[in-house]
């Protein structure tokens, strides 16, 4: 048989805390509000790193829209110049209009693909929500949950 264990010399330690010595309330509120203070500070700066990450993407998918907008002015342009050179002097020149029309068309229809597809890829706040659900729980003391 074993000998039973002897009693401990001095109280457990767990970080700052000795558990047997109670601890004040005010000290106790004042390092929970502290945490919520850092925890807070922290979501704060994420969420600012993500919106940063998805206004440059979506301002790159803006820009390829103003694109093509401009291109598809161009588009309405030379189709009106060339509707008119055709009917005015209905052969030649009225053609060569129609074919510059025709690339502005494609052009535009290139990057209005390119801004839908930059659009496509803005995904939003995803750390930050992931994030945010487990604030609950660790408030709780229920951090395993989180893992």
């Amino acid at each position: 048989m074993s000998a039973p264990l002897p009693p401990p010399t001095s109280s457990p330690v767990v970080g700052d805390y000795h558990f047997d010595e109670p601890r004040p309330l005010g000290e106790l509120i004042g390092e929970i509000t502290g945490d919520l203070s850092t925890l807070m500070r922290q979501e704060v700066a994420l969420a600012k790193a993500e919106l940063t990450q998805t206004a440059k993407k979506a301002g790159k998918g803006a820009s390829m829209f103003g694109g093509a907008g401009y291109a598809a002015h161009l588009v309405l342009l030379f189709l009106s110049v060339a509707v008119w050179w055709a009917i005015g002097s209905a052969i030649g020149l009225g053609w060569s209009a129609l074919i510059v029309a025709a690339i502005w068309a494609v052009v535009a229809a290139v990057l209005a693909v390119l801004g839908r597809g930059e659009f496509a890829r803005v995904t939003g706040l995803e750390r930050t929500t992931e994030t945010v659900k487990k604030i609950p729980n660790a408030v709780k003391g229920d951090e395993e949950l989180n893992r």
